[in-house]
């Protein structure tokens, strides 16, 4: 089956959770969750919950953890806290809970980006991987590099992404 096939064969109705990590945006500024939200919607998809929490281990693993045993979306799109400063905890926060990596999701961002921005690129350390049957993507706080992500890797893939997680 070529991919195309696979593409229309994916899951349709998808629930997706955005969480904003941010030690200085609230829910009503955060421009990169709120055009996630929105763009999500766009595609079809039912957005099931939209939080900031902030740069700490501890409170994304927790939010997390919530999200995935309570809240149960197909998928989960984190933004924020994915650079090199010491604030910057999402990855180590997150890949704990992977069960298994999307190895090709940070290359491949960092490759689109690269695009964009030439070597400034090696500052994110955007990943992915699934938690339980759910898929987390963790992406850059800034407005261009969601866009970038989203539109160009998440949302053209999500639908088939999750028919082969069913499989």
């Amino acid at each position: 089956m070529s991919t195309a096939e696979h593409k229309k064969a994916g899951v349709k109705e998808i629930r997706i959770a955005v969480i904003s990590v941010s030690t200085t945006r609230k829910l009503s500024d955060d421009k990169s969750g709120t055009w996630i939200k929105k763009q999500a919607k766009k595609e079809g998809h039912e957005v099931v919950i939209h939080q900031v929490v902030t740069d700490d281990t501890g409170a994304i693993q927790e939010l997390l953890g919530h999200v995935v045993d309570k809240i149960t979306p197909h998928a989960v799109i984190m933004t924020g806290g994915t650079g090199i400063s010491p604030k910057d905890v999402t990855i180590e926060a997150v890949q704990p809970f992977f069960d298994k990596e999307l190895t090709a999701f940070g290359p491949l961002f960092a490759q689109l980006s690269y695009e964009e921005i030439d070597a400034a690129a090696i500052l994110s350390r955007a990943t992915a991987g699934i938690v339980k049957n759910i898929l987390v993507f963790c992406i850059p706080g800034s407005i261009k590099a969601c866009k970038l992500a989203c539109n160009a890797l998440i949302f053209p893939e999500l639908g088939h992404l999750l028919k082969h997680m069913k499989e």
